[in-house]
Order: C-alpha cells, then sequence, then structure tokens
C-alpha cells in the first residue's frame, strides 16, 4: 500500500499576526460602495493568507462620517425594518433618523456573513462624525477608495 504525501496550505495562526490598521476618509463617497470596501478589508479579503474562519482582517477608522453620501432618494425613501416580536410590531426606521456613524455601521453589518464571527469583525471598526480620531498610536495607512 502506498502512502500519498498529504499536501497542507500554510495557514497564519491569529496568535501571531499583527493587525492592519486603515483610515477612510467618507467625504462624498456613496454609502453601498463604502460599506462594501470597508466589510472587504474587515474580513481580510485583501490579505493572501484569508481564510473564512478566521478574524483575521484588519481594524478601519472612518472619519468624516456626517459627509457619506446617499444617492438618489435614499435620503428620504429608505428605511430600516425590525420586528419585535410581537403581534403588530413591525417598526419601520427612516434612515435621515439615523446618525451618520449608525448609518454605516448598520451597512457594513449587512455586508459581512451573518455567523459568530460578524460581531467580532464589527468591533474592528470605529467611526467618528468629524475629522479627528484617537487611534494615531497605530499608525493607520490612508485607504483610497
Amino acid at each position: 500500500m502506498r502512502i500519498l504525501p498529504s499536501y497542507k496550505t500554510p495557514m497564519l495562526s491569529p496568535l501571531r499576526r499583527q493587525r492592519e490598521w486603515f483610515v477612510v476618509d467618507a467625504s462624498g463617497i456613496p454609502l453601498g460602495r463604502l460599506a462594501s470596501r470597508i466589510a472587504w478589508y474587515l474580513r481580510g479579503k485583501h490579505l493572501p493568507t484569508f481564510a473564512p474562519q478566521w478574524n483575521l482582517g484588519a481594524a478601519v477608522i472612518v472619519i468624516n462620517a456626517e459627509k457619506v453620501a446617499l444617492t438618489g432618494k435614499k435620503a428620504i425613501q429608505k428605511r430600516y425594518v425590525r420586528y419585535t416580536g410581537y403581534p403588530g410590531g413591525q417598526r419601520h426606521i427612516p434612515v435621515w433618523r439615523l446618525s451618520a456613524s449608525e448609518r454605516i455601521r448598520r451597512a457594513v453589518k449587512g455586508m459581512l456573513p451573518k455567523n459568530r464571527l460578524q460581531a467580532r469583525m464589527l468591533r474592528n471598526l470605529f467611526i467618528y462624525e468629524g475629522p479627528s480620531h484617537p487611534h494615531q498610536a497605530q499608525q493607520p495607512q490612508v485607504l483610497v477608495l
């Protein structure tokens, strides 16, 4: 009987890697495009060592969140729906009622996989309304979208 060689894909342990930090200026960028690129980096799909079962993604800092663009009539027509669990408990929240940081957080959350890693990935998302942020010590790279 012949023994076949075992081929293993080299994987980088989550404990042995340094997390990258990126800063994104959201001024004038459409919400959906911004959210899809942020989700891409939070998942770690920009890395050659991407593994869907691990949280190896980068930390993303979003500045100028209040200047994100809503295209078309989304500013007045878009609604988020939630359900309380009771009869007649469907609630509609218009997008203009949410803060800018909550709009971005909900859009990014919708583009991440619906599993246990989603909450862990969202912990690496930092959203600030103004142009400054307190993460200068991490030396974030500027990400141009």
